[in-house]
């Protein structure tokens, strides 16, 4: 009796082990589902495909322009932080504004606190331009291919009134991904007229006084 009873605790015991590895085999393999959908959700991030990250960008802006009173500018810049650094190359942009001879001219500190200060005003452009929803739609045309590998998304933003203003964007392939390196508004290219602006500021007045007047337009935007 006490032989059949040493049995049945040790085939009792062989089972929960055999359960135990099941379990362990169920959760190894739905563990590598989670490793195979991230690894497929990443190879095909939106940034691998410009128009993505042009529908990303607007979907973002849609969304702190119906935020946008009750986030406020604070709560519109933290929103739009990310947005901005996953979409705009922020470094490439600031580097052709101020052209080889003005940028190989500034040390390393200088590059850093440009990067640094222009990154700020370009995020708190878009968060003292964005405040409020008035049943504004964006819409995207198409895309193109540009010279020098690079990509045109041309898009429009209907305003409720049915009126438009065209976004186009210029994109170029990072390491990151797509990014956009100039937009044109209404066919206007913002990077020719910062071109322009910054470039005079420093011939007349040097590095320290585009710094300033960067955050001075900084300060600006925050009073939205």
């Amino acid at each position: 009796m006490e032989n059949v009873l040493i049995g049945k605790i040790v085939a009792m015991k062989a089972k929960q082990i055999i359960n135990m590895k099941l379990i362990i085999k169920f959760k190894l393999a739905v563990l590598l589902l989670l490793i195979s959908i991230t690894v497929i959700a990443d190879n095909n991030s939106p940034n691998e495909n410009p128009e993505q990250v042009i529908v990303q960008m607007q979907s973002s802006l849609i969304q702190v322009m119906k935020n946008g009173e009750k986030l406020g500018y604070e709560g519109r810049f933290k929103f739009l932080e990310p947005v901005i650094d996953q979409s705009h190359d922020i470094e490439l942009i600031i580097k052709t504004i101020l052209g080889s001879t003005y940028w190989s001219q500034l040390d390393h500190e200088q590059k850093q606190l440009i990067i640094k200060t222009f990154r700020e005003l370009s995020i708190a452009t878009y968060a003292s331009r964005f405040t409020q929803y008035e049943g504004e739609q964006f819409e995207v045309i198409e895309q193109r291919d540009l010279p020098h590998e690079q990509k045109l998304v041309r898009s429009q933003l209907i305003k409720s009134d049915g009126g438009t203003v065209n976004f186009d964007y210029v994109l170029h392939k990072t390491e990151q991904g797509w990014r956009i390196v100039n937009i044109l508004f209404d066919g206007v290219s913002d990077l020719a007229i910062k071109r322009g602006e910054y470039r005079a500021v420093m011939q007349r007045d040097g590095f320290q006084a585009l710094i300033e007047s960067l955050k001075e337009k900084i300060a600006l935007a925050r009073q939205n």
